[in-house]
């Protein structure tokens, strides 16, 4: 199996040195940057906007992914496309029309993504799975770090995986919310190829043995119940 791909959030960062952070994660192994834009309206709290992402493109190479947990979201895409985001991932509550808003994601050269929230249904996208590169499942409730992992949500990470292998193009599937060594395992067995860390990376004294544990992670799925695993 290949190893994951790693995007650490940059939420869990410290945000008094956000450029060596970015810096410090990249040398650490990353392989993309997570970036999650809240607006207070979407989801309970506020984050940065396209004038911090800008502001962080000279710091780094790897690709910025931008998570837009905002409402509506489509006026909002050309800016965070020009301030130097690689990807783009929307959820299809946050605009009447899914369709347009990946079109336009992608007219801008970038990759589109659509995210899931743990009570929104796989029936949600399997019309526009032609435009989506990247498939997002949250598996804690949007809006703040640090939450809990949702094992309820394996069952579609794992129904996800089967629908893209039936695809005729290449869809990443993307997990965020509450991922560390002892849940990765889990959502690996499940068919991710992208796991999202916040806390898991930037709150551990060492982020490349940090990435690195959830590089290697086995693809087992252990007991996730409190007590167990």
């Amino acid at each position: 199996m290949t190893s994951p791909l790693i995007a650490p959030s940059l939420l869990a960062a410290d945000f008094a040195n956000l450029a060596a952070e970015v810096r410090a994660i990249e040398q650490a192994g990353a392989d993309w940057l997570h970036l999650d834009i809240m607006d207070g309206h979407f989801v309970p709290n506020l984050t940065f906007g396209p004038l911090v992402v800008k502001a962080l493109r000279k710091h780094t190479t790897l690709p910025m992914d931008a998570h837009l947990m905002i409402a509506p979201a489509d006026p909002y895409i050309a800016a965070f496309a020009e301030a130097g985001a690689d990807h783009i991932s929307v959820h299809p509550e946050s605009g009447p029309h899914l369709h347009r808003t990946l079109q336009l994601i992608r007219s801008l050269g970038k990759k589109a993504g659509v995210v899931l929230n743990p009570a929104t249904p796989i029936e949600s996208i399997v019309n526009v799975l032609d435009l989506v590169d990247i498939i997002m499942v949250m598996t804690v409730n949007p809006g703040f770090g640090g939450q809990a992992f949702l094992s309820s949500q394996l069952p579609k990470i794992a129904k996800l995986r089967q629908l893209i292998d039936a695809q005729d193009h290449e869809i990443i599937l993307q997990i965020d919310g509450g991922i560390t060594p002892k849940t990765a395992p889990a959502v690996l067995a499940a068919g991710a190829t992208c796991l999202i860390a916040g806390t898991a990376v930037y709150g551990a004294p060492d982020y490349a043995a940090a990435i690195k544990a959830l590089k290697t992670a086995p693809a087992t799925g252990p007991d996730l119940s409190p007590t167990g695993g």
